[in-house]
């Protein structure tokens, strides 16, 4: 028999779990969301495996190394686990096609919208994708469940969110619900779920 699979939410960071600052470039500068840590722990609750999947470009822009991003999952990975949860990973793109360091300027299948990331987390561990969601405050989060084949996603107004919505229209994101921050995804995507 195989193993179970689960279905998945792959989160944002920056906007939609932590404020955006631009490029954050030392983990000094991490600030949660009050509504994040509630969302993960109901999350987790039902049943969710919880993926951060986040493009940082600064590094092949060679604002700061990839060595700070590590030092930035490592911080929140610690603050998520004084505040009593967890996510199961974090998978993040340090490409651009236009980056300045030789080796990371170019084109990828991890940078959001493409679904590299979704695929390394599938790789991690046994998946339901079909029963899969992003939740994020961009464009390219929206897409990247559209092009991974997921069950939806949820746009927060957090971050860059109000901005994404006025994009939303004729880019066939009829998958993709708005909501105020992450917390009302959270409330939604169990109601979606249903008790197991």
């Amino acid at each position: 028999m195989g193993k179970k699979r689960h279905p998945a939410v792959f989160l944002d960071r920056d906007g939609t779990m932590i404020h955006d600052v631009g490029y954050l470039n030392h983990h000094s500068q991490i600030r949660l969301f009050p509504q994040t840590v509630p969302a993960l722990k109901l999350l987790r609750q039902a049943g969710f495996r919880l993926f951060v999947v986040t493009n940082q470009s600064g590094v092949a822009r060679g604002l700061f190394p990839e060595s700070s991003v590590r030092r930035t999952h490592q911080k929140l990975k610690a603050m998520l686990k004084a505040k009593g949860t967890r996510v199961d990973g974090f998978f993040y793109c340090p490409h651009h096609p236009q980056g300045k360091v030789k080796s990371l300027g170019k084109a990828c299948d991890c940078r959001k919208p493409s679904p590299g990331m979704v695929k390394q987390a599938a790789r991690k561990e046994p998946l339901d994708l079909k029963n899969s969601y992003v939740v994020g405050d961009k464009i390219d989060d929206l897409l990247l469940a559209k092009k991974a084949r997921l069950a939806g996603a949820f746009l927060v107004r957090t971050g860059k969110g109000r901005r994404s919505e006025k994009e939303m229209t004729g880019k066939g994101l009829s998958q993709s619900r708005v909501v105020p921050n992450i917390l009302s995804a959270a409330k939604a995507l169990v109601k979606l779920k249903g008790t197991p």
